[in-house]
């Protein structure tokens, strides 16, 4: 993309059907596109948590996701904008953050935005958008604890059934 100047915006949502609708709210110079939930999650092979370094997750792109990573990756180099909107809970902070997390590195320059509704009416997205905030890493923290304990208990206790 050398020498293109980028323009207009994402807006990554969690469900298709989300992304359809909100795609009817923004103008045509913003995309609107769905991570179909989590994009990253520990490896299924094994532990990914390495309990000796403070319990520090690894993460992993899941095989089924590769494609979907791969499209917002291409979508993300078009734009100087994206904005994260998945779910405001907990789990959506979360997919908000590793969304992040695998497209920070796509070249370029651009700004990464959360945004949160709480219904899917042209008000509240339009609203949201023109008050993006920053991601909560207090709602990430928690969400990867419970994931983390969750591995710890189920990978060790899968082994023993």
């Amino acid at each position: 993309m050398a020498g293109k100047k980028k323009i207009g915006s994402l807006v990554i949502v969690e469900s298709p059907s989300k992304a359809r609708k909100i795609a009817s709210y923004v103008g045509p110079d913003t995309e609107v596109m769905a991570s179909v939930g989590h994009v990253r999650d520990l490896p299924t092979y094994r532990l990914g948590v390495e309990v000796s370094n403070g319990f520090a997750p690894h993460y992993e792109v899941p095989r089924d996701k590769r494609e979907v990573v791969d499209a917002l990756r291409k979508a993300t180099a078009k734009v100087s904008t994206v904005y994260l909107a998945s779910d405001p809970d907990r789990e959506g902070e979360s997919i908000a953050w590793h969304l992040r997390e695998v497209l920070k590195d796509v070249p370029g320059d651009r700004k990464f935005y959360r945004v949160r509704y709480n219904e899917v009416t042209k008000g509240a997205v339009l609203d949201a958008l023109a008050h993006p905030t920053e991601i909560d890493q207090n709602l990430v923290n928690a969400q990867q604890a419970r994931r983390i304990e969750d591995r710890l208990s189920g990978f060790k206790l899968s082994k023993l059934v």
